[in-house]
């Protein structure tokens, strides 16, 4: 009986896991080519960085293959722009200097195109993107950078995880 109840729940909605993404039993692969980088600043590797860090991160949250083209779930885009802004500014201690800013906020976004072969009303194309502070007087941007990409990209591409196989 309980062995029953349990391949009822488990087969009648979909495929669910600890991790909140919502997969029907009928999607087995998913194809994510390479994410370019066509943003004009930020390191080189990010397309690199981005693309293995989100192949991964599908990989160990859900029962998916990665196959190289025509997967039942299908992710692709593009890093279209990293930015630096000045957040806050710290006053000169003299009028003989100029104002400098302290805190800079790094901001990156992805474009992703999302299709599920077997249920569109889960398609979309978005455009995701997450930033950093940092104190410029305490954090050197190229001593840090990588650190500052790598936690931008996780946040990035947990809210893509979220928006494709958890439903969010």
């Amino acid at each position: 009986m309980i062995l029953l109840l349990g391949c009822t729940l488990s087969t009648s909605c979909g495929v669910y896991s600890f991790t909140g993404a919502s997969i029907s039993a009928d999607v087995k692969t998913i194809s994510i080519p390479t994410f370019y980088n066509n943003a004009p600043l930020g390191p080189s590797n990010m397309s690199i960085t981005f693309t293995e860090s989100v192949r991964d991160y599908f990989l160990q949250n859900t029962n998916l293959v990665l196959v190289d083209n025509d997967g039942d779930l299908q992710l692709e885009g593009a890093i279209s722009n990293y930015t630096l802004t000045p957040v806050a500014v710290t006053a000169a201690q003299d009028d003989s200097n100029i104002d400098l800013t302290s805190l800079t906020r790094i901001t990156i976004y992805v474009d992703a195109v999302y299709v599920n072969t077997k249920d569109d009303t889960y398609d979309f194309d978005k455009t995701f993107s997450f930033f950093i502070d940092f104190d410029q007087n305490a954090q050197d941007l190229s001593a840090n950078e990588e650190e500052f990409v790598e936690e931008i990209f996780d946040q990035i591409i947990l809210d893509i995880f979220n928006s494709s196989v958890a439903n969010w």
